[in-house]
Formats: structure tokens, sequence, C-alpha cells
């Protein structure tokens, strides 16, 4: 093990999926959103060595929501973003996915910093995230719901 600081162009990558969850309300349409770190966030995670975007996806939204048999119902696209954490350069593409749970009983995840989880309008988790591209997933969603998509 190297005690040497990284160099300034060391770079990683990080491939995640992330979940649009949803529910019909009547004519409107919820989204299941997160308090995490104190921001309003969407459930997303890493993917597992040998574990497919998609599955990674169905898994992170469960365990970070706690809702079961969850269904992928329209591909949403990828977003991208860069960070960096301990000296590293990391490029974060994360895989959304709108998807249905037939069994949304809500229960955080413990260690994950998630302070609450609330079924909301679109129009008001809209306003609510915090970050520019989970407003673009939120806008590809209403785009495939307004298309019949989803």
């Amino acid at each position: 093990m190297s005690d040497q600081m990284p160099h300034e162009g060391v770079t990683g990558e990080i491939t995640a999926g992330g979940g649009v969850v949803y529910r019909r309300n009547g004519s409107s349409v919820e989204i299941l959103a997160m308090v995490r770190r104190g921001v309003w966030d969407l459930p997303k995670g890493k993917v597992d060595s040998g574990e497919s975007v998609e599955d990674a996806a169905l898994r992170e939204v469960e365990e970070e929501t706690g809702c079961s048999d969850l269904k992928i119902t329209y591909a949403l696209g990828p977003t991208v973003h860069s960070y960096r954490e301990n000296g590293v350069n990391i490029t974060k593409t994360t895989w959304w996915y709108a998807m249905q749970s037939g069994r949304p009983e809500l229960q955080p995840e413990e260690g994950e910093q998630i302070e609450l989880l609330e079924w909301k309008e679109l129009d008001e988790a809209f306003q609510l995230l915090y970050f520019d591209n989970l407003k673009e997933v939120l806008s590809r969603f209403a785009l495939a719901e307004i298309n019949g998509a989803v």
C-alpha cells in the first residue's frame, strides 16, 4: 500500500442505476422523493460487479425506499456528472428508469442518511429536487408520461 497522494490527473468512473418510482392518484401522477443529507433526491446507487444496470436500479430503489415488487416501465436514459473525492476526479453515469411498485410500503434504508421518503405530485417534486440533472430526469419522465409511454 502506497502512502503517496494520488496525482492531479487521476480519474475514476462509476456506473449507477436509479429509479423514478411513480404512482397514479386519480388524475395526477406522484413521484417518490427522498431527503438525503438535507436535500431532495431520487433513489440511486452503484452497480455491483456482475450486475446489470437495470438490476442495480431495482435493487438500490428497494434498499433505499423499502418498496418491493418493483417493475421497470420505461428507460429514461443516463445523467452524467463529475465530482472530486479523495483527490480523484470521478465521472458518474447514472442510468434512470421509470418504475412502479406492487408493494409501496416506505422504509428508509439505515446508514444511507435518508431522512424522509414522501410521495409528491410531479410538479412539486420537480421544484423540490436539488440537483439539476434530477430535474432533467423528471422532465424526461413527464414527457414519457404525456406520450403514454409509462
